[in-house]
């Protein structure tokens, strides 16, 4: 309903919005005795812990100085955490671990070159931690034990061929999940000899809506997300001595999105399937009071996050559109929820907007669910007049945009224009029949969708056909360049971030450990093996059409990206300077896929809102001290953003 419109408000800064969260991620010890949550250290996140009974005497226990921890885990001891680190983006993720009595960190993957991931942490083990590392071969992870007090890594399983492993509480490897050549998948139960007997068999059409969530802590029980014989995925049982089969829930509109599992017996008792919002089906009556009374504590959807091994004691999270996450602490036997902190106090008060969910139709009849914000002054969900729009597209392409607080769209709101976020086909979480419409349609039927859903939003007066940009990161950086070379009328200008241009390239430079994969993207995307997918992959690649941009755009580049090498960006670039179209390339040589350090963050949505001003007319925010700490290199084009050349200079050390 369109609202008539009030004056624009004061601008809202934009380290609000993208400097480190002042507290987030908060999880209980097993014990219930402390909180640990991550917050900044001299502007760096580290793991921060404390008594339960008195959260402000918390204390940094991590001493990271670059990049920030992101994810860590509480060890069953009660006195250790764990957390992953890589360099510089390169995705080589290290385990490391915390003694929170001499604060010593011990990396227990030291590695050169290798990637390492945490495989099971178990209350049956509470000393150890079941890991998966490449160190022998670069394609394959193994199974090893690694001891949190000694350091010492024992070999579990040497990986004889699989995609990746299911585990149990005992640490024993059960199944391995391995791509077959028809770019589907097979899971193999474990046999007490060693070997391996076919379980259970995945078409390529169900590989991205079916697979094993873990067994159950009796071992007796596989959980999973199914779509076989179906379109949308349910939450299935299988009983491992029986081979009794069972659908948990389900719905005809979603594929299951999330679990919420008991933390001993880590049976399933409530599974979430997200359409326009999250809905929960509660499964297990014992915890049906609880999620009811939480609905009544505070505003948002609800994220049970963190339960002590007794389940005595929860952290629920409450997410918002239009504010930040505010952290409870659960006591189930009193029904009492104590506030604990909200992870960004600068956004209390500040005038964000509300997002909106909508479903559409594509061209061709699919629904399209797509989420848009405008900024708080246009009351109502439509303007009071057609608005400068961007269309962001978000990255996978199998994943997908859901409803909830997003930074970027409240920068652009704020800064005048209306923002636009569609789930295209391929999207993850309607069904398979949804994501396999996508086969082979990289750059074709994808691309229509956001056409459309652009033709919808000038249709409906929300978007000025004259005024429209589109922006996105990986694969939404991929669907930039396509539309600033296959649609090039369409849209005013673009922002690309660590999106490749050349689908060959692309497949070729994929890491090791993904080469497993590869027939998933053959059938996916574009099988670079044969001349018929050769000729595919080049004909849906931007780099093969740079001379049909016509309007500006902006790159976004990290160096050490391991996914979308710092080539598909260069490659674009040289094109696009040996024919002289006019481009603006900002490399980070301390940033992979994505940008990771706020200060990188800053500095780039800095140079990217004033590039949208020129070319949109929105307001923007000066650099100010935006720049400051940033790795930021201007390679080609700083003169095509206002201010930055001069902002460049001015910085410690001056030049781009």
């Amino acid at each position: 309903m369109t609202q008539p419109t009030q004056g624009p408000p004061e601008l809202i800064r934009r380290r609000a919005l993208f400097s480190n969260p002042d507290r987030t991620s908060a999880q209980l010890s097993p014990d219930g005795k402390l909180l640990g949550y991550l917050a900044p250290v001299d502007g760096v996140l580290n793991v921060w812990v404390g008594p339960i009974s008195d959260p402000a005497a918390a204390a940094p226990v991590t001493r990271d100085t670059d990049r920030g921890i992101r994810f860590f885990w509480w060890a069953y001891t009660n006195r250790h955490l764990l957390y992953v680190q890589d360099q510089g983006g390169d995705e080589d993720f290290h385990i490391y671990v915390v003694d929170l009595g001499t604060r010593e960190v011990k990396d227990l993957t030291p590695f050169e070159g290798v990637q390492a991931r945490v495989q099971e942490v178990s209350h049956r083990h509470p000393g150890e931690v079941l890991a998966a590392v490449n160190n022998r071969d670069p394609q394959l992870h193994d199974i090893y034990r690694a001891n949190l007090e000694t350091g010492d890594l024992v070999l579990a399983l040497e990986n004889p061929g699989f995609a990746g492993f299911v585990t149990d509480a005992d640490f024993n490897v059960r199944f391995g999940l391995r791509m077959t050549p028809d770019g589907g998948s097979e899971l193999l139960r474990r046999q007490d000899d060693g070997g391996w007997e076919p379980f259970l068999s995945i078409g390529m059409e169900d590989t991205l809506t079916t697979g094993p969530w873990g067994i159950d802590s009796a071992g007796s029980v596989l959980y999973l997300a199914d779509s076989r014989g179906r379109d949308t995925s349910a939450a299935a049982s299988v009983d491992l001595e029986s081979g009794d089969y069972q659908v948990i829930a389900d719905s005809q509109r979603a594929d299951v999105s999330d679990a919420m599992f008991h933390p001993e017996t880590q049976r399933p008792q409530a599974v979430a399937f997200t359409h326009l919002r999250k809905e929960w089906q509660t499964l297990d009556d014992s915890v049906a009071q609880d999620l009811e009374f939480l609905k009544t504590v505070a505003n948002g959807e609800i994220e049970v996050v963190s339960r002590t091994l007794d389940d005595r004691q929860w952290i629920a999270a409450y997410l918002l559109d239009d504010g930040p996450v505010n952290y409870y602490h659960y006591l189930r036997e009193e029904k009492r929820a104590d506030f604990l902190f909200t992870n960004r106090t600068a956004l209390n008060g500040l005038p964000l907007a509300k997002m909106h969910p909508v479903s559409i139709t594509s061209r061709d009849g699919l629904e399209l669910v797509e989420y848009f914000t405008l900024p708080v002054q246009h009351q109502g969900d439509r303007p009071a007049h057609p608005l400068p729009t961007v269309l962001l597209v978000h990255g996978g392409p199998w994943h997908r945009d859901n409803w909830g607080f997003n930074s970027l769209h409240q920068l652009l709101a704020d800064r005048g224009y209306a923002v636009l976020s569609v789930n295209f086909r391929g999207s993850t979480g309607f069904g398979k029949e949804f994501i396999n419409a996508a086969n082979l349609e990289w750059g074709g039927k994808m691309h229509d969708d956001l056409i459309d859903a652009v033709a919808w939003a000038v249709q409906e007066g929300i978007a000025d056909p004259e005024r429209i940009a589109i922006m996105g990161g990986s694969y939404g950086g991929y669907a930039t360049l396509v539309g600033m070379t296959f649609t090039p009328e369409v849209f005013a200008c673009g922002v690309d971030i660590v999106g490749p241009s050349n689908l060959l390239t692309l497949i070729e430079s994929i890491p090791a450990y993904w080469q497993p994969q590869l027939d998933l993207w053959a059938s996916r995307v574009g099988d670079p093996r044969t001349e018929e997918g050769k000729e595919l992959l080049t004909r849906r690649s931007p780099l093969s059409y740079v001379d049909q941009i016509r309007r500006p755009l902006l790159i976004g580049q990290g160096a050490n990206d391991p996914r979308v090498k710092q080539a598909e960006s260069d490659q674009i670039v040289a094109a696009m300077r040996e024919k002289e179209i006019p481009v603006t390339y900002a490399l980070y040589p301390d940033e992979g896929h994505g940008f990771a350090k706020p200060e990188n963050n800053l500095s780039f949505f800095a140079v990217a809102e004033a590039f949208l001003a020129r070319h949109l007319g929105g307001r923007h925010e000066p650099v100010g001290e935006d720049f400051q700490g940033a790795s930021l290199q201007v390679v080609t084009g700083a003169e095509g953003v206002p201010g930055l050349t001069q902002a460049l200079e001015s910085r410690p050390g001056g030049g781009d």
